[in-house]
């Protein structure tokens, strides 16, 4: 009876050891929940997605100061040139040559310029603002006289703008302005500016001056062809002879201190291509030859 007893005490030793040993061996066996938990926390981490580790390309601003005249061909370049160059982006300063010229000498952040009259991109090439081997006579444009639709029989040369019923014409300020030192020049190499000058309006730039014209806040004005063109509002009353003013000249160039030079000069050649000047000259540009 002792001798049985014995040997089922020994039995259950044998059987309990078994089932720890069992147990034991399933540590080092993952189910399907734990595998699956793992997989999610490695992607998630980014460690072993060969994607996670491709950095997007940075975008690069560029600040474009341009004369005001070039807003509406300007718009469809910068639609031109991001859709080909999706790592560049381009903020136009639009507004009057002189304007644009002094806040680049007072250190205003700009990449390219594109003025109005080379006497403005002149002055930074003296004062090492823009490199003489980074500039570039761009465009041309010409001198028109403007008046509102309905009175465009009025006007027809300079000696018109007498008539006692134009009352106000409007021009660009004379010194910032290069539409306005032009349209000066013009009237005085004419013998008029001194019998003018009690009716003249001054704009703070060129489409200030069309803007004038087209909401009856002056009778006549003298704008560039180009911008006169941008409006069913306005008649070219006359085209103001070139050989009596200094020729409209829109010279383009980088800014020395520029921060993004490879990507001003990949917009400075841009601008030059004949796919963009052909795009200017829709809007009524001349290409200087």
């Amino acid at each position: 009876m002792r001798q049985r007893i014995g040997y089922v005490l020994g039995s259950m030793s044998l059987g309990l050891a078994l089932v720890l040993s069992g147990c034991g061996t399933n540590t080092g066996s993952p189910d399907a929940s734990s595998v699956t938990g793992a997989a999610a926390s490695t992607t998630a981490s980014g460690e072993n997605n060969t994607t996670g580790n491709v950095d997007p390309q940075e975008t690069v601003e560029l600040t474009i100061s341009a004369a005001a005249s070039l807003t509406d061909a300007m718009k469809e370049i910068e639609t031109n040139f991001e859709a080909a160059n999706p790592n560049i982006k381009l903020n136009f300063n639009f507004g009057a040559s002189g304007a644009l010229q002094q806040q680049i000498e007072q250190g205003a952040p700009s990449d390219i310029f594109v003025s109005a009259a080379s006497k403005n991109l002149n002055a930074l090439v003296e004062e090492n603002l823009i490199a003489e081997a980074n500039q570039q006579n761009l465009l041309q444009n010409s001198l028109v006289a403007v008046v509102s639709a309905d009175r465009a029989d009025e006007v027809s040369s300079e000696k018109d703008l007498t008539s006692d019923t134009i009352k106000t014409i409007a021009i660009g300020i004379p010194e910032s302005v290069p539409a306005g030192t032009y349209a000066k020049e013009a009237l005085t190499n004419a013998k008029l500016w001194d019998q003018l000058e009690s009716k003249l309006v001054q704009g703070k730039d060129v489409r200030q001056v069309l803007q004038y014209v087209e909401t009856g806040n002056a009778d006549a004005g003298f704008v560039y062809k180009t911008d006169a063109l941008t409006s069913d509002q306005v008649k070219i009353a006359f085209e103001v002879d070139k050989n009596s003013y200094t020729p409209a000249n829109y010279p383009v160039g980088i800014i020395e201190g520029t921060k993004h030079r490879t990507e001003a000069e990949q917009f400075y050649t841009y601008l030059q291509s004949p796919e963009i000047l052909d795009v200017f000259a829709k809007y009524g540009f001349s290409i200087p030859e």
